[in-house]
């Protein structure tokens, strides 16, 4: 049987029913009322996932129904109490934005690279390539940054920046799943569904963990980067177009059908208790019925709370301006970031917005041209994240709010093609700021050509170990029992780096 590890407690999941039944699911998938509907498919799901893995949702102190706050014993006091990650799809090229090589320079042109050709490369390695941005100091802190961030640049001093991450892998599906979930293959908790777990919802009327999308496409591994593996599966992400109101479906009734009123959804709802009830009573063995029934009376919330928080349009003009939602090239990425600062505003307690579906193009992965490709990609990002920053600051939020900044791995200093970049995981910057954070702080720093780590190396078990502490957690005692083994999100490894925390 599996637990939740909390403390000295340890809490136990309760076994799988083995009561389901067709006409349930007919019952279920038959419910109307736009959020109704999603959330009795999605339960469904979970029961189906339950009876396959044994896992099952908290009975104990983790239980998210038990509160709206933290209802887990943290193994300490947290600093923060919600995050928003920005992660951008493809591999961010260190040497072009945050981690300045003038050894480039003086090296462009030389075939200083591996000689065979490392896994996950695409082609062999071409000659040094110097960048063809022009870098500069900013801020108190003097930090180095591209010409390609020119809003950023202005709030260089609030983050803490990790120069030396690393990754085990050079391709793009493991690197993701192991950025996403400390793990490279599936079938393992994501970041967000671990957080969701152990610390339950916020808010009565919103999902604790969202996902906007790049509205271009899912990234590598599709959904699986949102998945909750072997947890109970109402913690995964809940995934949502965040441009337009069309990331809510069948929120309200088609006009021209007359007869679907709220009145008709009342008379539906009285009639599913009573058959739920009649149910519930033949079988009360099954206490997941109750869980279902309670999930259901929850969605039937968010078709009120829903629509508000994507309301874009009570937002001032000067924070419209800010973000730059109505500039073509960051409209999206700026509603994105701007709705997430909304729902975490209103309840949701992690939200990942990502930049760049998979595939070649619109991306971070520029094999292509450096020049060429990953300009319009920085400039889409730079005003939304800076305006995000700006305004968690400004409201007070960033006293209990984790901003993070990361990708899947580097690219190499070396060219490929001409004038593109190959995948790295030697080498990559994360960022974070707000609550615990040591605002313009570094760690950690890449070899002269920007190619492998070379002091203060961290890798993504180090990030999710410092984020669970900032949230009140010791990573090696929050764990599950899965399959027999007591899994975690750093799986064996992972240090706070607590050079880059408040004290």
């Amino acid at each position: 049987m599996p637990f939740f590890y909390a403390d000295s407690l340890r809490f136990p999941l309760s076994p799988a029913s083995s009561q389901f039944h067709a006409s349930r699911r007919a019952l279920l998938t038959g419910a109307t009322g736009g959020f109704a509907s999603i959330a009795a498919a999605a339960l469904l799901h979970a029961d189906e996932d339950h009876a396959d893995t044994g896992n099952q949702p908290t009975t104990g102190a983790a239980a998210s129904e038990q509160s709206h706050d933290q209802i887990a014993t943290t193994h300490h006091q947290p600093r923060v109490r919600r995050v928003i990650q920005l992660f951008m799809t493809g591999g961010v090229s260190p040497m072009d934005t945050f981690d300045y090589k003038p050894a480039l320079e003086r090296l462009h042109g030389q075939n200083l690279g591996p000689d065979e050709k490392p896994e996950g490369f695409t082609a062999p390695a071409g000659a040094v390539m110097k960048s063809p941005f022009q870098f500069a100091r900013y801020g108190e802190t003097g930090r180095w940054v591209s010409s390609l961030f020119p809003h950023f640049s202005q709030v260089i001093d609030q983050p803490a920046f990790l120069m030396a991450m690393s990754a085990a892998t050079n391709v793009h599906g493991p690197a993701t799943y192991l950025m996403n979930t400390g793990f490279m293959t599936p079938g393992f908790p994501c970041f967000g569904a671990w957080i969701s777990y152990a610390l339950g919802q916020l808010s009565e009327e919103l999902p604790t963990f969202v996902v906007l999308p790049d509205p271009r496409g899912l990234p590598y591994n599709q959904r699986g980067n949102f998945s909750a593996g072997f947890l109970p599966s109402r913690y995964q992400g809940t995934v949502l177009n965040g441009t337009d109101m069309s990331a809510l479906p069948d929120l309200f009734p088609d006009p021209t059908f007359e007869f679907a009123t709220g009145a008709a959804d009342l008379e539906t709802r009285r009639l599913l208790r009573i058959i739920n009830e009649r149910h519930a009573a033949t079988r009360v063995q099954d206490t997941q019925l109750e869980a279902r029934i309670a999930a259901a009376e929850l969605a039937a919330a968010m078709q009120l709370a829903a629509p508000e928080a994507f309301d874009l349009t009570q937002e001032s003009d000067v924070t419209h301006a800010a973000y730059g939602t109505d500039i073509e090239e960051t409209q999206d990425f700026a509603r994105r970031c701007l709705l997430a600062r909304r729902l975490l505003e209103r309840g949701t307690r992690f939200v990942q917005v990502w930049s760049g579906p998979q595939g070649a193009t619109n991306n971070w992965d520029n094999h292509g041209s450096i020049p060429r490709e990953l300009p319009p990609m920085a400039r889409s990002i730079d005003q939304p994240m800076t305006a995000l920053l700006n305004d968690l600051g400004q409201r007070g939020l960033l006293e209990d709010t984790l901003l993070i900044w990361s990708t899947e791995f580097g690219r190499t200093p070396f060219a490929q093609g001409g004038e593109g970049r190959d995948h790295n995981g030697g080498t990559f910057v994360t960022w974070l700021a707000g609550a615990g954070v040591k605002p313009g702080v570094t760690y950690g720093e890449s070899d002269e050509l920007g190619y492998q780590t070379a002091t203060g190396e961290t890798k993504c078990y180090d990030l999710h170990a410092t984020v669970l502490h900032l949230l009140g957690f010791d990573h090696t005692r929050l764990t599950v029992r899965a399959g027999g083994i007591d899994r975690r999100l750093t799986d064996v490894h992972g240090r706070v780096i607590h050079e880059i925390l408040n004290a």
